[in-house]
């Protein structure tokens, strides 16, 4: 019997008087849509195999799907499903393997069986990743973990039934990043349509290196970057773009264009052949700043940190400053990062002001919006990026507050034609000068990868799916969650905000002080030991499963709590168990 995901699909639009009697979702009406929907006569064969099994849903509810003890929850669930066990007897994956699949002669009817199990095993993980009632992990130690399940690669090749429990064990232990109480990680939440198209990206495997072998996705990562410049604020959407492997290539993809635009003679010769460079960016700017200076061979210690004030933003005047004071020891300042939405406090840095001092001592202008970029959606909250349009480059990443699913990360150059010029090499086995379409469109040249993933269609989908004012919701909604918890805890009996003043983003960032370290007199005692609240707590989150939160120290501030909200599946409710699960792990410490 095949799996109940089959029935699903639905009646043929036009079944004719012979169905008209019959449920949509009946056997029967089911083959007659895939015979006449499905090709190679794959749906003809499915009515030839199923018909039987199908036919005695009339009357009685197939054996198969009778769940005892032993069966229920095999899959992680503890729900009645239709697990392995349940299915194994007359789908016989244990008798399979990998070579009977397509394009194995006459593989079609089992790798749509196949495929249907493994869709059901990731339906069912996504229904579990929006349960409250489910946790957001299961932790083991690594050591444990190991143990527990073995994971080592065999010469020998396993069946398609050890396959599926492969997908079933790697999702029991995966982290449930949808989960309504999943804060760790600035990237949360899971948005059905942008899933979908991954997996349609997935099945069409290309490459974006060129318009002949990825037309559609080449063209969609036009529209979508012109429309992306067209919100930054630069006239009709001009300029150039890229989608990068996340938010620290396309960092390091400005870096290099601004040595470029300053020293062309670079790609060629090196960097024996430029003065010695000095970039600058804020003491809490993201760490991708220095290790883009280290792959690009300028050096960390080319990297001059600027000051930052208690919210965490760039102070100008020490910006100004750190760039004479680098002119006068014989460097050539180049390059200037500004973040939109710091990665710990989440603070913007001031965009007009930083631009001002990069036009006057002529560096390229970078604004790291990696995280905050997307604010710039919200009608509410755009103006916390004021002076994004002056810049040269940004970095954006709808995989983080646009929910898009990982990794969509754009860069945005202003200079069209720029980055085609400093990172070509003309492959003439992959651009070749006289194919019979617009070149412009093989944008693979310009980028440092040769095969490139498509990136692009889960943003545009999703983008088609909600419109501009579908994202402006999701990121309000979002913001309004973090200023809900600054209200509740701000005057809170055992917590403490690590700085002064309403988050400029949705990092909520503060100490939990337990009832017996509230009124130590002895400071230093008391930061040695609130030093270690923080960790323990995450610890036993982990443990128990309940939530996850992220915290660390900042400069010489012992650890704190650094709350984001950037999952569209959180709610009020969820912010309140999270305060009440803080108080409840940690009133013993």
């Amino acid at each position: 019997m095949a799996s109940h995901g089959f029935w699903g699909l639905g009646a043929p639009e036009n079944a004719g008087d012979n169905t008209s009697n019959q449920s949509p979702t009946t056997p029967r009406a089911w083959c007659q849509a895939a015979a006449q929907k499905l090709p190679g006569g794959i749906g003809s064969k499915l009515c030839a195999l199923l018909s039987v099994a199908g036919e005695g849903e009339k009357t009685s509810e197939p054996t198969s799907t009778k769940l005892d003890e032993t069966t229920v929850g095999t899959c992680g669930c503890n729900k009645p499903c239709n697990c392995l066990k349940a299915t194994e007897a007359t789908v016989g994956f244990s008798d399979l393997y990998s070579t009977d699949l397509l394009p194995a002669l006459d593989g079609d009817l089992k790798t749509m069986t196949f495929l249907q199990e493994v869709v059901d095993i990731l339906l069912a993980y996504i229904t579990e990743s929006f349960d409250r009632e489910t946790k957001v992990i299961d932790f083991h130690y690594p050591n444990e973990l190991l143990q527990r399940n073995n994971w080592e690669l065999q010469d020998e090749p396993e069946t398609l039934h050890d396959i599926l429990i492969s997908c079933r064990a790697t999702l029991k232990y995966a982290i449930k990043t949808a989960h309504p109480r999943y804060f760790n990680q600035l990237s949360t939440g899971l948005d059905m349509v942008g899933l979908a198209a991954d997996w349609l990206t997935s099945t069409a495997n290309t490459n974006m290196f060129t318009y002949e072998v990825a037309p559609v996705f080449v063209l969609l990562e036009y529209v979508t970057l012109k429309k992306m410049r067209e919100i930054i604020g630069w006239e009709d959407g001009r300029g150039d773009g890229i989608f990068s492997p996340g938010g620290a290539i396309s960092n390091m993809y400005a870096m290099l264009l601004a040595r470029f635009k300053m020293f062309p003679e670079v790609k060629e010769k090196g960097m024996s052949s430029v003065p010695r460079l000095a970039a600058f960016t804020s003491e809490h700017s993201h760490f991708s700043i220095k290790k883009g200076a280290a792959a690009l061979g300028i050096g960390t210690e080319s990297v001059i940190c600027i000051k930052a004030d208690e919210s965490g933003k760039m102070i100008p005047a020490d910006l100004e400053r750190k760039i004479l004071e680098a002119k006068q020891k014989g460097f050539v300042p180049f390059f200037v990062s500004a973040t939109a939405g710091t990665t710990v406090y989440g603070a913007f840095d001031p965009l007009i002001a930083i631009s001002d001092i990069c036009k006057k001592y002529q560096v390229w202008f970078h604004v790291d919006g990696a995280w905050g970029g997307s604010l710039i959606m919200s009608r509410m909250h755009k103006w916390k990026l004021d002076g994004v349009e002056r810049a040269n480059s940004v970095t954006w990443n709808p995989h983080k507050m646009m929910a898009v699913p990982l990794q969509c990360s754009a860069l945005l150059v202003r200079e069209e034609g720029l980055m085609q010029n400093c990172n070509q090499m003309h492959a003439c086995y992959l651009f070749q000068q006289d194919k019979h379409y617009d070149l412009s469109y093989d944008t693979g040249d310009k980028a440092l990868q040769c095969g490139r993933h498509v990136d692009i269609f889960k943003l545009w989908l999703m983008w088609r799916a909600k419109g501009t004012i579908g994202f402006e919701a999701q990121i309000d909604k979002c913001l309004e969650l973090s200023e809900y918890l600054y209200n509740k805890i701000k005057d809170r009996e055992g917590y403490e905000m690590v700085f002064n003043g309403k988050p400029q983003h949705t990092n909520v960032c503060f100490w939990y002080l337990p009832p017996g370290m509230r009124y130590m007199e002895d400071k230093e005692e008391k930061k040695k030991r609130l030093h270690k609240v923080a960790p323990v707590i995450k610890a036993r989150m982990m443990e128990y499963g309940t939530t996850m939160v992220s915290y660390q120290p900042q400069g010489d501030k012992v650890n704190f709590f650094r709350m984001v909200i950037s999952n569209p599946a959180a709610t009020f409710e969820d912010i309140d168990f999270l305060i009440e699960e803080i108080e409840r792990l940690g009133q013993d410490l």
